[in-house]
């Protein structure tokens, strides 16, 4: 009887360190996909700050520093459906690793950069890495833990990471552009993202869905095409306005071609992107709300930093500081939403998490040319980014839960692309609102009054988004 007793005793003895380091390892997968998360996103904004010592140093003209920002998002959305496509086929951390070592080396190219032509080159194949990169990075999280309200806090600590990146961006650029120079905001990943994937190649291990299907070429080349399209002529909307034909031309003929992508998919034995996942009402109903969410959210960012700057006069070190308690409540919200979810539901807190980003940006909208920090930066930052928070991490966990396993990267892919479009198309459309309420003015009253229409604006459409959500997103019996 003593051997019978003792034997279970060792064998629950055994199974503890097991436990303790199957979850260590887990954690540690979690770490390293948040890591490459967080690289994408920073890049997106971190550059802003410093394009005036980029200019200086490099002879940029206007439009050469425009295309700083728009070789890399423009790369960034055409390739991401292809990237999270290649995933599923050739294999996660193949790909993640891919990814990653292509937007290190080209971080280093841009960083050493001593033309423009060669910056504008590093930075679109940044984008391509970032590309292939960024849906890996939600696939591999969601694979890593099984279903229920692990993965959702996973996903949770995945949606914080990223928001924390585009956060940090503008604070990460000032101070690497003020106390070192320009290039560092580049540089800086090389060791990063090196660590990053030697950690990643010892702690991740190899998953695809495949089933030895090949990549449909046709159908990569048409969304690539046509998304990269679409993004060339949202971002010219700046240079050129809405109505003239370099703006309209990619606008229109890109959506030519995606219609067309749309019917080689239907047609094709093995699409890149199978048409049923849109029959599952979660993903189709999450990529819209994540679309009409990130058109709001993204051009916060901007409008705050620009506030900050050109209104209340703080230097780029000085906005990005003023920002950072902001920033906490995108982290707070993620952290938070994952609690609220067990109880109250995806589809209510996603809905919620965008009333309460509404609120703030309605108070956002009250800014004024001599407001206060506390009333015109924190208090309305706060409730904006932790409303983003909140409605980011149910949104994603509702797209991917509706996902076959084989579609994962695929569909990881789609809702990165939803976002990255939503926020181009958001900032465009509500730049363009408050220019026309400027007319033309550069004084602090008429660009308060201009920034002060698009965070109206922006509110209106995050109540819409509420709407949407409340009527589409499924409910828990539905989910």
């Amino acid at each position: 009887m003593t051997v019978m007793v003792q034997a279970p005793s060792d064998a629950r003895q055994s199974l503890i360190p097991t436990a303790t380091a199957r979850s260590a390892r887990t954690w540690a997968v979690i770490l390293a996909a948040c890591a490459g998360q967080f690289l994408v996103v920073l890049d997106v904004s971190v550059v802003n700050v410093a394009l005036p010592s980029m200019r200086t140093g490099l002879g940029l003209s206007t439009t050469g520093l425009q295309w700083v920002l728009n070789a890399y998002s423009i790369a960034f959305a055409g390739f991401m459906l292809l990237g999270g496509r290649a995933a599923d086929i050739f294999g996660r951390k193949r790909m993640f690793l891919v990814g990653l070592g292509l937007f290190t080396a080209a971080s280093a190219a841009g960083g050493l950069a001593q033309e423009g032509w060669q910056l504008l080159v590093a930075r679109a194949v940044q984008g391509l890495g970032a590309a292939v990169l960024a849906p890996a990075t939600l696939t591999i999280v969601t694979a890593a833990v099984p279903p229920g309200p692990a993965r959702t806090r996973a996903i949770g600590t995945w949606t914080a990471v990223g928001a924390a990146g585009g956060a940090a961006g503008g604070l990460v650029g000032g101070v690497l552009t003020d106390l070192l120079s320009w290039r560092w905001v580049l540089l800086i990943n090389v060791p990063v993202g090196a660590l990053v994937l030697v950690g990643a190649a010892i702690w991740l291990t190899e998953s695809r869905d495949g089933d030895g299907r090949r990549l449909d070429l046709p159908g990569a080349v048409l969304v690539t095409g046509g998304l990269a399209a679409v993004a060339y002529g949202i971002v010219q909307t700046e240079e050129s306005g809405w109505s003239a034909p370099a703006t309209l031309l990619p606008l229109f003929g890109g959506l030519a071609v995606l219609g067309l992508f749309v019917a080689v998919e239907a047609r094709t034995g093995a699409p890149l992107m199978p048409l049923k996942v849109f029959r599952s009402r979660a993903v189709s109903a999450a990529n819209t709300a994540m679309l009409v969410c990130g058109s709001a959210s993204f051009a916060m960012w901007f409008f705050m930093t620009v506030y900050a700057q050109n209104v209340l006069g703080y230097t780029p070190l000085e906005a990005g500081l003023a920002l950072i308690p902001s920033s906490a409540g995108v982290i707070v919200g993620s952290k938070l939403a994952p609690r609220m979810m067990v109880r109250a539901g995806a589809r209510n807190v996603a809905v919620l998490g965008a009333l309460v980003a509404a609120t703030g940006f309605g108070w956002q909208s009250t800014m004024t040319a001599d407001g206060t920090y506390l009333t015109a930066i924190l208090g309305p930052g706060i409730l904006m980014m932790m409303g983003v928070g909140l409605a980011a991490t149910p949104l994603a966990a509702l797209a991917t839960s509706g996902a076959a396993p084989g579609d994962a990267g695929l569909v990881s892919g789609l809702i990165n692309t939803s976002r990255t479009m939503g926020g181009a198309l958001g900032l465009a459309i509500l730049s363009t609102v408050a220019a026309a309420r400027t007319a033309g003015g550069t004084g602090a009253e008429a660009l308060a009054s201009g920034y002060g229409l698009a965070f109206r604006v922006g509110a209106g459409v995050l109540v819409g988004a509420a709407v949407l959500m409340l009527l589409w997103l499924p409910g828990r019996r539905d989910a």
